[in-house]
């Protein structure tokens, strides 16, 4: 019976979860691409502006992605085992996760909002401003935590399609909210007709509130999702704390929150640097990053459904099943990122034009993201592998090579260059280059030896 799984099953199946997270991936970045377009075009200062903070949001959000990954390794085993009462009492849990990550991420944020611009060595006259943008954005947290959490466990039981309509809807809702939030009101052609667009003439803040407005349309309609849910509805479930799931739930989580909050902390200490460089370095690295963000689409959006897949084949205890799906699983990822960083390489400076229209901004930007582009199988190889080991909970390794790469070689390697040298944003982006490779090589290494594989012949 372990035998019967083919090559064309596993295509099928990895298409079938993959492609809603691909499109949700894709339509998450679109908008990413808008809101960055606009506030780019009131000038270089408000790119920045939002630019001081960005690293300080992927260290939260990647905490709270965390929390839903130790989740996602115990629902989708449970799931593959027919284990269905224990999906939904680990659903429940993850209830309670949003609740309390919601409430802390809440409270800190809007207590340190003043502070984080200063502390990330922004420019003074961004401060204020880049202070604002920060305290908005952390309003409606727990809603944020919400779609992440509840995303993380819908996607656990099968169910991709879900999360990608309703962050669909959360970036529509963010888009439509920006035109009338950001820009004062103005004259618009339309089909060659003048009308008038009324706007509130917010400017950053604007965006902010247009995205915190997205994040509670997505908690609410994520939760909504999840009680609906057959496989997973914390419906009749209790709310308290239950040790036999969050126990091995937190094995799995608390090594993956430490890799999260180290290398989100060390993105913090690495545009912090870039920082010293000036508004248009800060610019062209924030713009550059949004637009390299697109071309990791495959690998990201894979990702999950690496981690779905191989852990419901855990539960299943089909060895078979789990070493096919994650051998196609790479060589899908490295064909479609070569393709990928073919057309980031090519495009560089189209893409970085449609941010901005400052030349030496488009020219810093393209010429960082030609660099990385060469690398982008190397790297999109990485994040496969990750989705893999969190599918069966070996996140304990991840962590450590994760810290090793990002600490030991982007961070230590831009403060000698940037800092201590005086080099320039490449010399920056040259070090993070080589922690992708050296993180990719770790954990390619990991892979080959096998010792991941908990169902591994002896």
């Amino acid at each position: 019976m372990e035998q019967t799984y083919s090559k064309r099953q596993a295509a099928r199946d990895i298409f079938r979860l993959a492609w809603p997270t691909v499109m949700e991936q894709i339509l998450t970045t679109a908008v990413s691409y808008v809101d960055t377009a606009m506030v780019g075009h009131i000038g270089p200062d408000a790119s920045a502006a939002v630019g001081v903070t960005m690293t300080v949001n992927w260290l939260i959000n990647g905490t709270v992605s965390a929390l839903g990954i130790g989740f996602l390794a115990y629902i989708a085993r449970a799931v593959g085992a027919r284990q269905h009462e224990l999906a939904r009492r680990a659903s429940a849990q993850a209830v309670l996760a949003v609740l309390l990550s919601g409430v802390l991420f809440t409270i800190l944020p809007l207590l340190l909002a003043a502070k984080i611009p200063e502390w990330m060595n922004a420019d003074p006259h961004l401060r204020s401003e880049a202070a604002e943008y920060f305290f908005i954005l952390y309003i409606p947290m727990l809603f944020r935590s919400a779609t992440i959490i509840f995303g993380t466990v819908l996607r656990a039981s099968g169910d991709t399609r879900t999360p990608m309509v309703v962050n669909g809807a959360m970036n529509a809702v963010n888009v439509v909210l920006n035109f009338f939030f950001i820009y004062e009101t103005r004259a618009v052609t339309v089909l060659g007709r003048a009308i008038t667009m009324h706007g509130l003439g917010l400017g950053v803040s604007g965006a902010a509130i247009a995205s915190a407005i997205s994040f509670v349309v997505g908690g609410v309609w994520m939760m909504a999702a999840l009680l609906r849910n057959p496989l997973v509805s914390p419906r009749g479930s209790t709310l308290r704390p239950d040790s036999a799931i969050l126990k091995p739930c937190l094995r799995v989580a608390i090594p993956a929150a430490l890799q999260r909050f180290a290398t989100s902390f060390g993105f913090v200490a690495f545009s912090s640097m870039i920082n010293t460089l000036g508004a248009t370095s800060t610019a062209a690295h924030t713009i550059a990053n949004t637009a390299e963000s697109a071309f990791y689409i495959p690998g990201y959006g894979m990702q999950a459904a690496a981690s779905t897949l191989i852990g419901t084949s855990y539960g299943e205890n089909d060895r078979h099943k789990m070493r096919m799906l994650s051998r196609m699983l790479l060589i899908i990822e490295f064909i479609v990122m070569t393709l990928s960083g073919a057309a980031l390489f090519f495009g560089a400076e189209a893409v970085m034009s449609l941010f901005t229209q400052d030349e030496i901004v488009i020219r810093t930007g393209a010429r960082v993201l030609r660099m990385v582009a060469l690398t982008e199988p190397i790297y999109g190889v990485a994040v496969i592998l990750e989705g893999i080991f969190n599918g069966v909970g070996d996140t304990m390794h991840t962590f450590v090579f994760n810290v090793v790469g990002m600490w030991g070689v982007r961070i230590l390697g831009t403060y000698i260059f940037v800092i201590r040298l005086g080099q320039d944003l490449t010399s920056a982006w040259a070090c993070m280059i080589a922690h992708n490779i050296a993180l990719g090589a770790m954990l390619t290494a990991r892979y080959l030896r096998g010792r991941w594989n908990p169902l591994a012949e002896n």
